[in-house]
């Protein structure tokens, strides 16, 4: 017992001698001994000698404090413990000597200077990832950090400890919402055309590339580490990650598009088939420098933990979403219980030999994506862990890079590879991509969408070159060939790739409701964000008056923001069929719509759909399905709702979405303005002795588009229509639409129609307006305020007008056009509905703003249905 005794107080005495600053440290004396003794506890059982102090950072310089200094390792340095906070500068202490304030300076710096670069390289087509690698390498040691000020201050050595625990903490929460966001039931749904892109794009390039590897070992004099490792090197370049290029898409703005779909769908099946050969490569490599063989003892625990995810942790899990009715209502305690479970599956992994990452990963992958639960998880944690803490990791990653490791030999014979390896995954991409009929360019740039590589990538080098699978400039020039071909195929895609298909497939009177036969079958989808919008819609469906010699085919999109998943999805409700990815709010959605399909069964057919997607693709569900089943009207919800209060930022996400309709859909366009007026159950809409609708007309094609849809609603008994028509007093009675195709004669067509139709039907009525300037048409539509419950009115009308003069001037919702958004400044209490007429056949075609970019895969849907009588037109 003397002799431990004696180690022991020589190892405190050198502590003392060692580390002055130490013991003359603010703290009590006492404290000071209990964290020498506890320091000297720590090592004395790492190192046979506790004589040999150490704390040990990579890549610092070696600081020795030991009496035999031949048996400290090498990569050891000794360093001044740094205060818990700074009392100010007002005590002569910098703020940067505690541990608290120069984590907060370090996640600042990461924070600021990878979004300034993110908003700096979006507009050249770069990721976010690029973003990311960039400011993690100018914030490391090769850029600002060889001044020795910023990195004394700001990065000193004494902090990558904390820094490093707090950016792979960072790490294992993004790789949670990951796992939470993938939808497994991609692979479900998958034809045999993904399957095999996905498999081929695994499996291809890990073929080849390590025949390659395995060639040049035999072929070209290299450097015993890099041989030893050349193999692996060839086989992590060819692996893939579904959640890189899912990030990649939505940075391009093609996540919405066919070839997107595709790409994520194939993404997913090479993903998984990636990890899990990783997973493999991995547990093999442990097991193999183990004191004993564990492979199979490593295997069972991976097995137990999967186990655990899907007979445990999922079921708990859905039974939280059977008593969660949103996203807004799910328990804290649901998302604390959740949150225990990942960081204890974080400590099983590390346990039992797998990295900690894996755990959070799996019980990710279990949580259904969507909401409420996912997407309220994703809500919680995204932003913050994506925008603040995750950058730290890639300064803490950038900070293992050490250009001056690498030699221009190795750095070739790597970059050679790498080359070789995005060939392999384009042709492991394009050939069964071929073979299914896709076309030739779509295959080229699908192959340069899924040859991509990122953060996943980036975790899985790290984690071969701790246990020694790849040596660290190896590490460097991987990493830097990440970057470096990253930065090359995004904009490649972005800028190059133009798809020439359009929405409109076929030209026909389908487009409009003023060429289609009066007597005939039309087709109406509507778009709502908020099921208090509802009734409006069923309203306006009513006021359409489907009967038996004119049926009405209604579409219904419930358009959702996508939160808690990665892919978009649109899916078409079937009666009797529920997805529990689908919002709660669908639901009750359908449960209206199904009743009014009910109650005018034989002459009305609903068929409701859920769009979850971004709001900056999110029209392009409506256009496409607008297009496939030849809707003659599209009608949205406008953005300001008397009843609905949201907030500013997702109003401005409404707006520019209905703005997209107008500009891109297909077919006429209507704006729905509810002020009330219509959202009162469809019963009391039904029995009003009289419903009155007005048109207010100045000429133009979208007055006319108008004036037909409202001629539709006065066949209805309880409707009685006005159509006010303004003409231009000082003119000699003409009306304001000579620009337009037609002019006046087509305006003097439409009117004389209709007064015709007014010795049959005594429920319409014709007032004219003369006016001679724009005062006069205020004062018209201003004493029409307490006349109507519904107005329509178009949309487009002649800027130099001298009725309109002065109007463009106060435009503040240009999507409703001069006369709506003057309708909507009075605040009527009437509801208005913008129209906006298809551009003819020719011309749309003519206009290079109305060519997209995709097609799209339309669902299944049963058209020929018998409870709409005729039979709806083919497609």
């Amino acid at each position: 017992m003397k002799q431990p005794l004696k180690k022991w107080l020589s190892l405190l005495l050198l502590l003392s001698n060692a580390f002055p600053s130490l013991s003359h440290a603010r703290t009590a004396n006492s404290l000071s001994s209990l964290s020498l003794f506890s320091l000297s506890l720590s090592l004395v059982n790492r190192f046979d000698d506790p004589l040999c102090v150490i704390i040990k950072i990579s890549g610092a310089p070696v600081c020795k404090a030991r009496m035999n200094v031949s048996s400290i390792p090498e990569g050891t340095v000794c360093f001044e413990q740094q205060l818990h906070w700074s009392r100010g500068i007002f005590f002569n202490e910098s703020p940067f000597s505690s541990n608290t304030s120069l984590l907060l300076a370090q996640l600042s710096f990461c924070a600021i200077v990878t979004a300034s670069l993110h908003r700096l390289l979006t507009p050249l087509g770069q990721s976010v990832f690029v973003s990311q690698i960039l400011a993690g390498v100018i914030l490391g040691p090769s850029v600002l950090g060889i001044n020795s000020v910023f990195r004394d201050k700001i990065f000193p050595v004494s902090s990558f400890y904390i820094v490093d625990t707090f950016a792979y903490f960072g790490v294992m929460l993004f790789l949670f919402i990951i796992g939470v966001k993938t939808d497994l039931s991609v692979i479900q749904k998958s034809g045999k055309k993904v399957v095999a892109i996905g498999i081929c794009t695994f499996s291809m390039p890990l073929l080849l590339n390590s025949l390659l590897g395995n060639l040049m070992t035999h072929s070209i004099p290299m450097e015993p580490r890099l041989h030893r490792s050349i193999i692996w090197i060839a086989s992590f370049q060819a692996i893939s990650s579904s959640h890189v290029i899912v990030c990649l898409l939505a940075d391009l703005n093609l996540i919405k598009s066919h070839l997107g779909r595709l790409a994520i769908s194939s993404s997913t099946i090479s993903g998984i088939c990636s990890s899990f050969w990783a997973l493999i490569v991995f547990t093999g490599k442990q097991s193999v420098h183990a004191k004993q063989h564990t492979f199979l003892a490593m295997i069972f625990f991976i097995v137990v933990m999967v186990f655990f995810a899907l007979c445990i942790f999922r079921p708990i899990t859905l039974r939280m979403i059977r008593h969660t009715a949103n996203t807004k209502s799910v328990k804290e305690s649901h998302i604390c219980i959740i949150f225990i479970f990942v960081m204890a599956s974080a400590i099983y992994g590390e346990y039992f030999g797998q990295h900690f990452i894996f755990g959070p990963v799996i019980l990710g992958m279990v949580i259904p994506d969507g909401p409420p639960l996912g997407s309220a998880l994703v809500t919680k944690l995204e932003l913050f862990v994506s925008s603040i803490i995750l950058p730290i990791f890639f300064v803490v990653s950038a900070a293992r890079i050490d250009f001056s490791l690498i030699s221009m030999r190795n750095f070739v014979i790597i970059e050679i590879l790498a080359f070789f390896a995005t060939l392999w995954k384009l042709a492991g991409v394009m050939l069964p991509a071929l073979y299914w009929k896709l076309p030739v360019s779509d295959a080229l740039y699908l192959g340069l969408i899924l040859s991509n590589q990122g953060i996943m990538d980036v975790l899985i080098l790290e984690r071969a070159k701790s246990i020694e699978l790849i040596d660290t400039e190896s590490f460097t020039v991987m990493v830097l060939s990440i970057f470096l071909f990253t930065g090359i195929l995004a904009p490649i895609v972005k800028f190059l790739y133009r798809p020439t298909k359009r929405y409109v497939v076929a030209a026909g009177e389908w487009m409009t409701l003023q060429n289609a036969n009066p007597n005939s079958e039309i087709r109406i989808l509507a778009c709502l964000h908020y099921q208090e919008q509802t009734p409006c819609i069923i309203n306006l469906f009513e006021a359409s008056y489907p009967n038996p010699l004119a049926p009405i085919s209604f579409y219904v999109v419930h358009l959702v923001e996508i939160a808690g998943r990665t892919a978009p999805l649109l899916m078409a409700h079937h009666p009797g069929m529920r997805d529990p990815s689908v919002p709660s709010e669908s639901d009750h959605i359908i449960n209206a719509l199904r009743f009014f399909e009910h109650e005018n069964r034989g002459h009305a057919s609903v068929y409701p759909f859920t769009a979850i997607s971004p709001y900056a693709s999110m029209h392009e569900d409506v256009c496409t399905l607008a297009a496939e089943r030849s809707v003659s009207m599209v009608i949205t919800l406008f953005h300001i709702h008397p009843l609905i209060h949201v907030s500013e930022e997702e109003s401005n996400a409404i707006r520019v979405v209905n703005q997209n309709i107008i500009q891109e859909c297909p077919c006429s366009v209507g704006v729905l303005i509810d002020r009330g007026a219509m959202n009162c159950s469809a019963a009391s809409l039904l029995h009003h002795d009289v419903y009155r609708v007005g048109v207010i007309f100045l000429g133009g094609p979208d007055d006319r588009e108008a004036l037909a849809y409202a001629r539709r609603m006065a066949k209805r008994p309880t409707i009685r229509l006005t159509l006010v028509q303004f003409v231009d007093e000082s003119g000699g009675g003409a009306n304001m639409s000579t620009s337009y195709s037609g002019g006046v004669n087509a305006d003097l067509d439409v009117v004389n129609e209709y007064k015709d139709s007014q010795m049959a039907n005594k429920q319409c009525f014709y007032q004219e307006e003369a006016v001679q300037d724009s005062v006069g048409v205020v004062g018209v539509i201003r004493s029409m305020e307490s006349c109507f419950d519904l107005i329509l009115v178009g949309r487009r009308h002649e800027d130099d007008s001298p009725l309109l003069a002065g109007f463009q001037d106060w435009n503040e919702f240009p999507e409703l056009g001069f006369v709506g958004d003057m309708i909507v400044s009075l605040e009527y209490k009437a509801s208005v509905l913008v129209v906006q007429q298809a551009l003819p056949n020719e011309d749309y075609f003519d206009n290079p703003q109305n060519l997209r970019q995709d097609s799209f895969v339309g669902m299944e849907m049963p058209l020929n249905d018998n409870r709409v009588w005729p039979a709806p037109r083919g497609h």
